[in-house]
């Protein structure tokens, strides 16, 4: 079992390797061999390949011949202007037998033009029937007398010939065919008629006993298997049935064209010229390899040659490299025997050992690389932030870092990523620590080569998550503040490539390691001040100073304003209210710089006057926009900048404004609801009162009530649903019938006193709302005063 698996080890020596690269050299004959071989048996095929498509092409003449007079005659029936009338026509049912007859007397001129056709008919859907040359014969009856062979049902044959594609070729038996009973026909179902309606078929036929002597004639000279093919590669005939070697390249009822060879038979197509019939030939292969056994015998004895020499040629050279090869693998293993797995390939194992040595070399420059950066960041985190040792001799720490010092004066420059979150998801698959080095990376390599340019020196660490620059600045350059501000401004617009956006802040200038420490701190009070100047910004702690120093210390914003805002809040008028806190802002955020803590001050005042005005508005638990109002004043409270806060505010803002508007909208539509409910109650009053005066109308109403007539009416009907001329006379005749339920005056006298000047229209409108006239009415009630159901 150890020898077996020391032996499947060496399958991958170096000397196995030689084996194999030396044996290459044996296919050179061979393959010269394989070449001679192939063009020679490449030249037999081509020769049998151009006399098989001879074939192929004497049969296509032949057969496209018959199949092109099909068509053509498919064509003129189609286009017969008889059978068009027929088909498409709108004539009568009593003037369709005549056309009929038209066509066939027409299909028996064809029947003499076309003496090669065996039989040809058209399929009449509508008037069931089959349209033949001389006689016209109902559907069951020509399939009796032209298809009935017991091979093919009634059933069957409509399916083929009503239900199939447009146009297509297909086997259908033939009573008169002669011996086969059968023929290859072209069925052509014509178009649909304006209605959608199945018009019909035509149909021609040709005996397969015509294709037949053409396809034995052919295969005379060749033993192979000559076939008709349909445009769905079915076969509609062959030379020879049945036929064993067919059954290879079949699928299902298909002939598989994509195969060439299968077996000991190749396969042959060529389409037809005038049609989507496709002619096959299939030949034994055998016919050519018998014709190539002398060109294969000699291939196979100048293979034998080539290897036999080859091989005794490669074993003598391989043995005489090898040895030098054997020696130094010894020589490593003797040493790395103990701690180098064996390596069952020499050149692999040598590469391995080079590999090895290189990366412990690389391993060790690494790690003393990180130990350097972290001793690095560390010095200048520990002076950044004030940790100094007096016995650390500074200078000599730099110098042993490889950071020179131009002088003894510093300053800082502290660099904020806002974008830090949005940065990190476009670089995915990256860790959070790796991102941020790689930050850091792009960041410490721009702004020291950029400080560099202007004369100083700067080195970059990262402290409290801020991204700091110390800078040592020049001997006597009185351009620092100037070459502090260029740097920021620079560094910004290249980093902007990398889309990181940054506010930056800077120092003033401080002599002696101490100082580093208060320029530090300078920075970090400076970048405070983003929250009034706004973030992407440059902020100069010495600018800084300089701008509070007179300014204010505090803000304007008395009880008056504070009043007029919420007026206009509760208002709803959201614009106003909006421009006039941007005035608020605008009037304290002027220049100078106001400090931190006032600022923070004002906008905790306006948020208190936001809180305010949604407790005085009330209703707000059950509104969906204010119901979390204390979400949103948290999202304003935890902006970074009085310009996000300014944002949010005024986001705030707009939404209590649409609630307050909305709230006012809802009590001014309630008070005019009941306004109109209250005049709907007193115009029916009025109607009412007033049904018995003949001058009451829409007008008159309208006028009493101050109001357009027609005005008027439409607010009638939008509250009751009925016109305001509507209800006056369904009063009139609902006062006309208590009338004539209590009283028996007429007709005419009963007109009068509901309020109609003449009796006619008085009947007219009962009998609108009534169905019936007043004296119908009168009869149906009775004298009794009481009223009958109609």
């Amino acid at each position: 079992m150890l020898n077996i698996q020391s032996l499947w080890r060496k399958r991958e020596s170096v000397i196995v390797t030689w084996l194999v690269s030396y044996s290459a050299v044996l296919f050179v004959p061979i393959l010269f061999s394989l070449i001679i071989y192939a063009q020679a048996n490449t030249a037999l095929k081509s020769e049998i390949h151009r006399a098989n498509d001879s074939l192929l092409k004497q049969m296509r003449y032949t057969i496209d011949t018959q199949i092109d007079l099909m068509k053509r005659l498919n064509m003129e029936m189609t286009w017969s202007p008889n059978l068009q009338t027929l088909m498409y026509s709108s004539q009568s049912d009593a003037e369709a037998p005549y056309t009929a007859y038209q066509l066939v007397k027409e299909l028996r001129l064809f029947k003499t033009s076309y003496a090669t056709i065996d039989e040809f008919y058209v399929v009449w859907k509508k008037g069931e029937a089959v349209l033949r040359a001389g006689n016209i014969r109902d559907i069951p009856t020509a399939f009796h007398t032209i298809h009935e062979t017991g091979n093919l049902s009634l059933e069957t044959w409509k399916r083929s010939v009503l239900e199939a594609d447009t146009k297509h070729f297909m086997l259908l038996p033939h009573l008169n065919a002669g011996p086969a009973e059968s023929s290859i026909a072209y069925v052509t179902q014509l178009p649909a008629d304006l209605n959608g309606q199945e018009t019909g078929t035509v149909v021609v036929m040709t005996d397969t006993s015509r294709f037949q002597q053409a396809l034995e004639g052919i295969s005379g000279f060749s033993d192979g298997l000559l076939m008709i093919l349909n445009q769905n590669d079915e076969v509609l005939m062959t030379n020879r049935d049945p036929a064993e070697e067919l059954l290879p390249f079949m699928e299902g009822n298909r002939v598989r064209l994509d195969q060439a060879k299968v077996g000991e038979s190749e396969l042959f197509y060529m389409d037809s010229a005038v049609s989507d019939l496709k002619y096959a030939l299939i030949i034994p292969s055998g016919l050519y390899w018998e014709k190539a056994v002398n060109v294969r015998n000699f291939t196979y004895i100048s293979i034998l040659v080539s290897l036999v020499g080859a091989s005794v040629l490669t074993w003598f050279f391989m043995r005489r490299n090898y040895s030098p090869i054997q020696q130094l693998v010894e020589s490593l293993k003797d040493k790395t025997s103990q701690s180098v797995p064996g390596e069952p390939n020499e050149l692999r194992f040598i590469q391995n050992m080079i590999q090895r040595a290189r990366s412990e070399k690389n391993e060790i420059a690494q790690q003393l690389q990180k130990h350097q950066q972290v001793l690095r960041s560390n010095l200048i985190y520990r002076l950044l932030k004030g940790k100094t040792d007096p016995l650390v001799p500074y200078e000599e720490s730099f110098r042993s870092f490889q950071m020179p010092l131009y002088s003894r004066d510093f300053a800082v420059i502290l660099f904020v990523i806002e974008n830090e979150d949005r940065l990190y998801d476009k670089l995915p698959g990256v860790g959070l620590s790796e991102r941020s080095k790689l930050i850091q990376l792009i960041i410490s390599n721009v702004v020291e080569e950029l400080v560099a340019t202007r004369g100083h020196v700067g080195y970059v660490a990262e402290v409290d998550e801020m991204i700091v620059c110390l800078v040592n600045l020049q001997a006597d350059s009185v351009t620092w503040s100037e070459d502090l501000r260029a740097i920021a401004a620079e560094a910004q617009r290249f980093l902007e490539r990398y889309e990181m956006e940054l506010t930056i802040s800077f120092s003033g200038r401080h002599p002696s390691w101490i100082g580093i420490h208060e320029a530090y701190q300078e920075a970090v009070d400076a970048m405070e001040y983003k929250m009034v100047l706004g973030k992407k910004g440059i902020i100069a702690y010495g600018e800084i100073q300089q701008e509070t120093a007179g300014g204010m210390y505090g803000y304007d914003y008395p009880l008056q304003t504070e009043q007029q805002l919420i007026n206009f809040i509760k208002a709803g008028d959201a614009e106003q209210a909006g421009h006039y806190m941007n005035e608020i802002m605008k009037r304290n955020l002027e220049k100078p710089v106001m400090s931190l803590n006032v600022a923070k001050c004002l906008m905790f005042n306006l948020v208190s006057t936001m809180i305010k005005v949604i407790h005085e508005l009330g209703g707000h638990e059950d509104d969906c926009r204010l119901a979390d109002y204390p979400l949103w004043i948290d999202e304003v409270l935890a902006c970074d900048t009085v310009q996000e806060m300014q944002s949010a505010l005024q986001s705030l803002l707009h939404e209590v404004c649409t609630f307050a508007a909305d709230k006012r909208a809802s009590h001014l539509l309630r008070e005019r609801e009941d306004s109109l409910r209250s005049l709907i109650e007193k115009v029916t009053a009025y109607i009412a009162e007033r049904y018995n005066d003949a001058n009451l109308n829409v007008n008159a109403i309208g006028d009493h009530f101050g109001m357009k007539g027609s005005y008027l009416s439409k607010l009638y009907k939008n509250q009751t649903g009925e016109g305001l001329l509507d209800s006056i006379h369904r009063c009139r005749i609902e006062k006309a019938k208590e009338l004539m339920r209590a009283q028996s005056e007429s007709i005419s006298e009963l007109s009068k006193v509901v309020g109609y000047n003449d009796a006619a229209t008085f009947i007219r409108v009962f009998k609108k709302y009534e169905g019936i006239t007043p004296g119908r009415y009168k009869e149906i009630s009775g004298m009794n005063g009481k009223e009958v159901t109609v």
